[in-house]
């Protein structure tokens, strides 16, 4: 995974752009990621760990009727989570990430291992999901992975 943060640094530092993240259920990882790679100060301007809900709602801007309406794992939060990273460390792009990574809480509707991600750009944002498989650590890698992803096509749009 740190060749894709490498890719998602020297593709940001080349094209002069800057990132931030909003994280859940990845807990820091992708900025965890990001920061491992030599020069990612130049590109990275921070991440909000958005665990609880107050803090989703108290840091990031989402709304608490998104939260009593369709629930921190949604496409509705990922959106302004990703929105209220880009506005609140004024970057070109932010991923956010709101998921269950298990082993418990999921149910039919919203399975272990479901990942909401937003990425919020200068085109606006947009949101997708995933579920990934495996334990607790595998869908939290596996969502990382995909942040980074999302990070690396958008600013090699």
């Amino acid at each position: 995974m740190s060749g894709l943060a490498e890719r998602v640094v020297a593709a940001m530092a080349a094209k002069g752009r800057t990132c931030a993240t909003a994280e859940s259920c990845t807990g820091g990882g992708v900025g965890s990621a990001i920061t491992s790679v030599a020069g990612s100060s130049a590109v990275f301007n921070g991440g909000v760990i958005s665990y609880a809900n107050s803090a989703k709602v108290d840091v990031l801007g989402v709304l608490p009727e998104s939260l009593a309406k369709v629930g921190a794992v949604s496409p509705e939060v990922a959106s302004q989570m990703a929105a209220g990273a880009k506005r609140l460390l004024k970057v070109d792009f932010a991923v956010s990430l709101t998921g269950i990574a298990g082993p418990g809480g999921g149910s039919a509707e919203k399975p272990v291992g479901l990942v909401w991600f937003g990425l919020a750009s200068p085109d606006g944002v947009a949101v997708e999901s995933r579920v990934f498989p495996g334990d607790r650590a595998a869908v939290r890698a596996a969502a990382v992975e995909h942040a980074l992803k999302l990070l690396l096509a958008a600013v090699e749009h």
